[in-house]
């Protein structure tokens, strides 16, 4: 399959769009779920707001938040494709371009030390694109997701002492988690990266904070973490925007990779309760929009 940048430009521009303007279902079966579990009647009261606005957004055609976030696009390329990298990542680029300035939308990109915005939702760095390989043939996934400030902002990385093992972990967690309170929106999706480098680490949290609700880590023992801090984070009576309640996160995620004997460092990035995601595959028979 032969990869066509304007193809590769039109797809990143309609999922800069789509993740702005479509909740994922996952993400509302999981209001469902805490609206049955939420005894509070605040918590209920402002789940319900949230339901409201997502229903309000996708009727009126809006987007779910003012905030456009930063771009992130997340590229999986699959066997037999032939493509041209650089003119692959300059066509994500000017499709992520497009979308903020003919839509138009807010651009939420500044200089990090002008401060200046070019009004198009790009930058040194930015759109962020990660590209991963997999075993499918004649396959290219994107996925887009707008990553905004207010949970990013709720990011932790810390390299604690491996003698001190899982709960040294899950108390790190917790104790960010207190911290953040309402700041980050919840209810939340709590990304932990465990293990790696400290760069690597971060981005498990990354990945895990942005997977779909319903998936389990596929390491065990981090799998017997998740279920433990999910159940642990809505014990805290944040709640839903910090008022009261059980509803702090929908879930908390984990993600696992190799690190040093003489490391263990741990990671948190949150996912607020707009945790917005699009996707679409390219085969030789088209696109499918996720």
């Amino acid at each position: 399959m032969q990869l066509d940048p304007k193809e590769v430009e039109e797809v990143a521009k309609t999922l800069y769009i789509r993740a702005l303007k479509m909740l994922p279902r996952d993400i509302k079966q999981g209001f469902e779920r805490l609206l049955r579990s939420e005894t509070d009647a605040t918590g209920r009261a402002i789940l319900g707001t949230m339901v409201e606005n997502i229903a309000v957004a996708e009727r009126t055609k809006n987007i779910l938040c003012q905030d456009t976030g930063i771009p992130i696009y997340n590229v999986t390329i699959g066997r037999n494709v032939d493509l041209d990298g650089a003119a692959m990542k300059e066509a994500i680029r000017r499709g992520c371009a497009r979308a903020t300035t003919e839509h138009p939308f807010r651009s939420s990109v500044v200089h990090p030390i002008t401060r200046k915005n070019e009004q198009t939702s790009c930058g040194t760095g930015v759109p962020i694109i990660n590209i991963d390989f997999d075993g499918r043939d004649e396959t290219v996934e994107i996925e887009m997701i707008p990553k905004g400030s207010g949970s990013e902002n709720g990011s932790f990385l810390q390299m604690l002492i491996p003698a001190d093992g899982a709960k040294a972990i899950k108390r790190f967690v917790i104790d960010r988690v207190i911290e953040c309170g309402g700041r980050v929106c919840p209810p939340t999706i709590v990304g932990v990266g465990v293990g790696g480098t400290s760069d690597l680490c971060m981005h498990l949290a990354k990945v895990a904070a942005t997977r779909p609700l319903g998936t389990t880590c596929a390491d065990p023992e981090g799998a017997k973490i998740e279920a433990e801090l999910s159940q642990a984070v809505n014990e805290l009576g944040i709640g839903p925007q910090g008022l009261g309640g059980r509803s702090t996160s929908f879930r908390v995620h984990v993600e696992v990779g190799a690190t040093h004997i003489t490391m263990n460092p741990v990671a948190v990035n949150i996912q607020c309760h707009s945790a917005r995601r699009a996707n679409a595959v390219i085969t030789p028979g088209g696109i499918d929009f996720k």
